[in-house]
């Protein structure tokens, strides 16, 4: 790539459009040139090293914080939902992409074999012979018959084209957000993932004065079948659960997107010689929560959300982790109150940093530095926000794992980090990854206003490095496309970190259809 920025003037007119400015452009220009390096792990984050499991007195406080908050009217839910459900039912598109159809028995003899899509697809057409199957089994049945054929009849003869056609062509659901696909049939009606949220927030973020506050990140497109989703739900809701609801909704900024380069190393073009912006991915959320401006901030999957518990109550871990949250906080606040008041309390911070908030002690300069530059130190690092991150034990969940990592400018921190961060081919680098013993299910609290209740930039609080790299085609034509740090990744790199181990049973997500038929996902 040539040293001159590579931006002609129709370049610059289109960035500021959409608001992106010249020097971010050539920034990530650079960044996929040259790209950073993987993240560096230390060790897995473990029970006691770096995840903390709770004692039923600490559990109890944390209740206690928690109602705290609630009485405050502190609450306020944010619930990533952009994502089509096309990976939900990936295994299925594949079978009706296919040039022809298979027959029963190739179905089942494969299926046999333990052949995942054709696993896919017999647990798939099982559940909609199963009354107690999928939630969306009589809409697919109506529709159907529409078109002159009988549901069951079709799913025993696993003629599963017809099924198909309709359920993820007619009825849309290959292309709908996966908030809007219904999850789970209860008495009273459908709930689809949406609904299910808005019933879950009434229990888990009510505040005393009876609101609810959400906020859905969106695909655009979609947002007005949510809005139409939550007139028709909302009330009924209302009145039954006796809140009211205050939702927002937004969607990816396009000032969020990012450049891509082509083979030659320049910035890719469209026919018509314009640059290709691509939606920035899932790190780009960090402004949608920045603009929320919220307080005790619960954050959580819009596909993790479960018709009934299995054991551990997620509420009720939700309720822990917020509440943990607030405890930790109090003590922050009371902390740099008194730092800034100039008290003698420099060795009693640096003890706190370090064993409750994971700042590291070579941090806290403990080799050289006076007390005045170990105060501005201590200031520094505890007027940041806050997570609480919920952590479940590894049960071969792909996604982000909990690590100690070495960061660029030396020091060491609680961080998430994907398996798409860390380096494939260091056989070190990937040791650490295997032996990381929990998961990230995205259950996630934060504090997100410091202790004067004005809500901090969060953005400061990003690593703009920490980014993805990715190749992609497009029109035939490689390029490498550039995704912005993952939001609970580089987006809450700077971040005070706490990681609170919560049982598996909290975690009940839906990356596919078949996991409808779960137990978590029946309502008995």
């Amino acid at each position: 790539m040539r040293d001159r920025a590579p931006f002609k003037p129709e370049d610059l007119r289109q960035l500021a459009e959409v608001g992106i400015d010249p020097d971010e452009a050539l920034r990530q220009v650079r960044l996929l040139a040259n790209p950073p390096a993987y993240a560096r792990l230390v060790r897995p984050c473990t029970p006691g090293d770096g995840i903390r499991v709770l004692s039923r007195g600490e559990i109890e406080e944390s209740l206690a914080a928690y109602e705290r908050a609630r009485a405050a009217n502190r609450l306020f839910k944010f619930v990533p939902a952009s994502g089509a459900a096309t990976r939900m039912f990936q295994s299925l598109l594949r079978f009706l992409n296919e040039k022809r159809d298979f027959t029963r028995e190739e179905i089942e003899e494969e299926a046999a074999k333990g052949t995942p899509p054709f696993e896919e697809l017999g647990r798939f057409l099982e559940g909609l012979r199963s009354p107690g199957g999928f939630a969306f089994r009589e809409a697919l049945r109506g529709a159907l018959a529409e078109e002159g054929f009988v549901l069951e009849e079709l799913a025993a003869a696993r003629r599963y084209r017809p099924i198909l056609k309709t359920l993820l062509v007619a009825m849309n659901y290959g292309r709908l957000p996966k908030g809007l696909i219904p999850f789970h049939a209860h008495e009273d009606g459908i709930r689809t993932a949406f609904e299910e949220h808005l019933v879950e927030t009434a229990l888990d973020a009510r505040n005393a004065d009876g609101t609810c506050r959400l906020h859905f990140t969106v695909a655009p497109e979609y947002e007005p079948a949510f809005r139409t989703y939550l007139t028709e739900a909302g009330p009924r809701l209302e009145r039954t659960l006796g809140v009211r609801y205050e939702v927002g909704f937004s969607g990816q900024k396009p000032s969020t997107d990012t450049l891509a380069l082509d083979e030659r190393g320049e910035p890719f073009r469209e026919a018509d010689g314009r640059l290709l912006l691509r939606p920035g991915g899932h790190g780009a959320l960090l402004e949608n929560l920045n603009d929320i401006r919220g307080d005790i901030v619960l954050i959580k999957n819009i596909d993790n959300v479960a018709a009934r518990w299995l054991g551990a109550d997620p509420v009720v871990w939700k309720k822990v982790l917020a509440g943990y949250l607030v405890r930790l906080q109090e003590l922050v606040f009371r902390l740099l109150a008194r730092l800034e008041e100039g008290d003698a309390i420099v060795e009693e911070a640096s003890l706190f940093a370090r064993d409750v908030l994971a700042i590291a002690p070579c941090e806290a300069g403990s080799s050289g530095l006076s007390q005045e530059e170990r105060r501005a130190f201590l200031l520094r690092k505890l007027a940041r926000p806050i997570r609480v991150c919920g952590m479940v034990p590894n049960a071969g969940d792909a996604g982000g794992g909990p690590f100690w990592v070495l960061g660029r400018d030396g020091t060491v921190s609680l961080q998430v980090v994907e398996s798409a961060e860390i380096d494939p081919d260091s056989e070190t680098q990937q040791a650490i990854r295997a032996a990381s013993t929990h998961f990230s299910p995205v259950d996630i609290v934060c504090g997100a206003r410091d202790r004067r209740g004005d809500p901090y930039d969060l953005k400061r609080f990003a690593d703009p490095e920490a980014v993805f790299i990715s190749s992609k085609s497009r029109d035939g034509r490689k390029l490498r496309a550039l995704e912005r740090p993952g939001l609970w990744n580089g987006g809450m790199a700077d971040w005070i970190t706490v990681f609170v181990e919560v049982p598996g049973e909290t975690f009940t997500p839906v990356k596919r259809v078949t996991d409808l038929l779960s137990e978590a996902h029946k309502v008995v």
